[in-house]
């Protein structure tokens, strides 16, 4: 992967990782959620950056033993590079890094490209959350041991 650059979130970051949320989701978290999550002992970051810029961005929500994966995102123009893949590693190895064994997350029933990623990492599917997200759509919820 020429040129990009795998680093934890800068303060400086939180504008062009609200941006690119804009973009990637239709219920975005907000500049002030992001800025109130980065000053969150218990988060862990991981940033994609190529030539400078933000390309790709997530993290996670570690609660002792057991983590939240709560986003990642890629750029529309930088997807089916391995970044996000590139990204959730960093992240699994922060937090096991923190003491963490197991992560789970929730992605979208429709959201095929990430449902593929998580379980070629590991992840497996546990059960089903109707109606999760605001606009009425279920949630799978996956989980992988670290």
């Amino acid at each position: 992967m020429s040129g990009i650059v795998y680093r934890k979130w800068a303060y400086e970051d939180i504008l062009a990782i609200a941006e690119l949320e804009k973009k990637c989701f239709s219920d975005p978290w907000s500049f002030s959620m992001l800025a109130d999550t980065f000053f969150n002992e218990n988060v862990l970051t991981a940033a994609a950056e190529e030539g400078g810029k933000i390309v790709g961005y997530g993290f996670v929500v570690s609660a002792g033993e057991d983590a939240d994966l709560a986003n990642i995102a890629v750029d529309e123009n930088f997807r089916r590079r391995g970044i996000a893949a590139g990204i959730l590693d960093n992240l699994e190895g922060a937090a096991a890094s923190a003491g963490v064994k197991r992560i789970f997350l929730e992605v979208r029933v429709s959201n095929a490209a990430a449902m593929s990623l998580y379980l070629k990492r590991g992840y497996i599917g546990r059960y089903v959350r109707p109606r999760y997200y605001g606009d009425g759509e279920d949630a799978l919820i996956m989980q992988k041991d670290l």
